[in-house]
């Protein structure tokens, strides 16, 4: 199982490209037929479908509409999941100690995005998805999981410092690699 946003914010996305229609074909094709109400974890192989169909379908604008997506996760995270007085004090700690406590709390949360994949926090600045069941059994030449990438780097930007940057240096997509691995910098002005 994995959280109804791996679908839910990649629909809108989807629709901005191909209005309404577009959303119930990519539906359809990725065997999803039933769209997620939002309140509770849905079939991680539902959204590793839906992520195929539109990497498949829109090979040069899946990176970009699913890094809208996963911001737009990160954002429901904000409002939703994260309480105001933890986010206050997460922006009020110096970078190293609130990427020390938000990476704490990504690492506790992982069932939520991650599904059956093994998520590892190998330090507050890096992770790894084992498993990753979003691109698991595909392959590629470049990193699939733009996504998490997104959804990562959001939620450094608004809690940790505001050039937070996350980039994905290996996925289980990519011949010889076993695992996603997220690293996160902060960017030169």
């Amino acid at each position: 199982m994995i959280g109804p946003n791996a679908i839910l914010q990649l629909l809108p996305q989807i629709e901005r490209i191909g209005g309404e229609a577009r959303v119930v074909q990519m539906l359809a094709e990725a065997g999803v037929f039933e769209v997620p109400d939002g309140t509770q974890m849905i079939p991680e192989g539902d959204a590793a479908r839906l992520h195929q169909v539109l990497r498949r379908d829109e090979p040069d604008l899946a990176p970009e509409l699913a890094a809208w997506a996963g911001r737009a996760t990160a954002e429901y995270i904000l409002a939703h999941r994260i309480p105001r007085p933890a986010q206050l004090i997460l922006k009020g700690l110096p970078a190293p100690l609130a990427a020390r406590a938000l990476s704490s709390a990504i690492r506790k949360h992982a069932w939520t995005f991650a599904g059956s994949g093994a998520f590892t926090a190998i330090s507050p600045w890096r992770f790894d998805i084992a498993h990753n069941p979003i691109v698991q059994g595909e392959h590629s030449d470049v990193p699939l999981c733009h996504w998490h990438a997104a959804v990562f780097e959001h939620l450094y930007r608004k809690l940790v410092h505001p050039r937070a940057r996350c980039r994905e240096t290996a996925c289980c997509a990519l011949p010889g690699h076993s695992t996603c691995q997220f690293e996160l910098t902060l960017a030169s002005r």
